[in-house]
């Protein structure tokens, strides 16, 4: 059975986009492998200033990831900086990795410009070697990542790489893996933008917490077109096919067939919002389950912080041994 890590920074509330286009294929693929989920909420350092927010946010996102389905005794759900492994071989990464390579990143490149004006952190720029560190303490087989992470990838590769040739084999070499496609939820109100957490406004958004009043008025104002034919057509009809994809996705089938049931925009706009209501009610009933009862969300969390540290530590011995770092003496 593979290794498989996938992490999320607690940044932003989880959306519809989130749900259907990753977190609902974490739960039905806890059961095909050992999976290790990590809360990253040491990245999150980097575009956080504000006190106590992190730590807020962290505790929420743990709570949906719960409700969402992950099941605490077969995924590893654990908090970074719960575990200070990650910071340990972070410095060893850093330490390994070249100054030319951090430099080539294409995210810190883009990040950089977009903040040209404001506080650019140096977090940003040796970010790849804390996610190096993330992947390599687990022994990762396979990390599934979207094409604009796979340079990370790429990267974590080259420094354990580097690392095996200099101190000798210690570090699983991780592959970068497609995860398994999920459903493509694009903005209520920009049909060609993917729901995101960055768009300019909430409109378009629709939250797992939301109320099921908010989601249904967003639904009945989602943006269509001004034909009124109902039709599974991405290009020619983005606002129709959205509002067709999250419906099937919702009831378990296409969006050609559920496009068959309808004559009107009205009707499709009307049970989307309803499918999506019930598909999220025992997801947003289960997050206020754990939120009122911090004693048992922080006992999960202890459970897979307990379980990632044992597999965290070993690495990180194994890493200091392989250098040659004096042993604490006891």
């Amino acid at each position: 059975m593979p290794r498989v890590l996938s992490c999320i920074q607690p940044t932003g509330d989880v959306h519809l986009g989130n749900y259907l286009g990753a977190l609902r294929n974490w739960v039905s693929g806890q059961h095909e492998a050992d999976v290790y989920h990590g809360i990253v909420d040491l990245h999150a350092l980097t575009v956080t200033d504000t006190p106590g927010v992190i730590g807020e946010q962290t505790l929420s996102l743990a709570a949906m990831l719960f409700a969402v389905g992950l099941d605490p005794d077969v995924a590893t759900v654990f908090v970074q900086s719960h575990l200070p492994q990650h910071s340990q071989l972070a410095w060893v990464m850093e330490c390994t990795v070249s100054y030319g390579e951090l430099s080539r990143m294409t995210q810190f490149k883009d990040k950089a410009a977009k903040r040209e004006a404001d506080f650019v952190s140096a977090g940003l720029f040796t970010y790849p070697a804390l996610q190096a560190a993330d992947i390599l303490l687990y022994d990762a087989d396979e990390v599934p990542v979207g094409e604009d992470q796979r340079q990370h990838i790429e990267i974590t590769r080259d420094i354990a790489v580097r690392f095996n040739n200099r101190f000798g084999e210690t570090f699983v070499l991780p592959r970068a893996v497609t995860p398994k496609a999920g459903a493509r939820v694009m903005d209520l109100q920009e049909p060609t933008a993917k729901m995101s957490k960055s768009a300019s406004g909430d409109a378009g958004i629709v939250y797992l917490l939301d109320e099921p009043d908010a989601i249904e008025r967003k639904f009945k104002r989602a943006v269509t077109d001004s034909d009124n034919e109902v039709r599974y057509d991405r290009a020619a009809k983005p606002g129709v096919s959205n509002l067709l994809e999250i419906l099937a996705t919702a009831r378990g089938t296409t969006p050609e067939a559920a496009a068959g049931d309808y004559d009107g925009y009205g009707a499709l706009k009307r049970d989307a919002g309803n499918a999506v209501i019930e598909m999220l009610r025992p997801i947003r009933e289960r997050y206020h389950e754990l939120r009122r009862d911090p004693g048992e969300l922080s006992a999960l969390l202890r459970r897979g912080d307990s379980r990632a540290e044992a597999v965290a530590a070993a690495t990180l011995e194994r890493a200091y041994r392989a250098i040659g770092m004096l042993p604490r003496q006891t």
